[in-house]
């Protein structure tokens, strides 16, 4: 009997060990746009950007609240609505000589099992400079259609265009960019 008992529980303690291995997920592009705000018109309104094209790579380890994260978005894949705006931001960018921006962490920060933030770096026009990430919402589930693991998460993070060397229309947009995100990813 008591062997029998010492089997379980390594088979059990085996088990546990493999389901809190961390686990990698890939960004679906169908459902990953970076976006950002910034003040236009010296404070008048807010004008909004949308990514069109990124990936990303997010692993998880919950057990040791844990993981990392890796986006690379493609600045040229701008759209703010208004093709004039569209190519003065994309200047900005300088999409020609830096044709992705990236946001990697190497610390992410749980609650619980929850994600809800990730302290990292974000290189933008040949310049990497820390940027911390909050969480919004983060939920993982089968997807109810083709029943692959998945994961989401929405948040924000606040930069300042010119600790980036972005100029460019000063008097009229602001210097303070709020970045928005929302991603879906598979478990590989």
């Amino acid at each position: 009997m008591y062997r029998n008992t010492a089997v379980l529980i390594a088979t059990l303690a085996t088990i546990a060990q493999a389901a809190a291995a961390p686990e990698s997920y890939t960004a679906d592009p169908a459902h990953t746009f970076p976006s950002f705000e910034v003040s236009h018109g010296g404070g008048l309104t807010i004008s909004r950007g949308l990514f069109l094209k990124s990936t990303g790579k997010i692993v998880l380890d919950r057990a040791a609240q844990s993981g990392s994260m890796e986006i690379v978005v493609d600045t040229s894949s701008i759209t703010t609505g208004h093709m004039q705006r569209d190519n003065i931001v994309r200047g900005w960018f300088k999409t020609d000589q830096f044709p992705n921006m990236v946001y990697s962490s190497r610390n992410l920060r749980f609650s619980g099992d929850n994600l809800v933030g990730a302290e990292g770096e974000l290189s933008m026009l040949g310049v990497t400079r820390p940027v911390a990430l909050v969480i919004t919402s983060f939920k993982c589930r089968p997807h109810p259609v083709n029943k692959k693991d998945q994961c989401g998460a929405d948040g924000t993070a606040q930069i300042k265009r010119s600790e980036f060397g972005m100029s460019g229309m000063t008097s009229s947009a602001g210097d303070d960019i709020k970045i928005l995100f929302q991603i879906e990813a598979y478990k590989d």
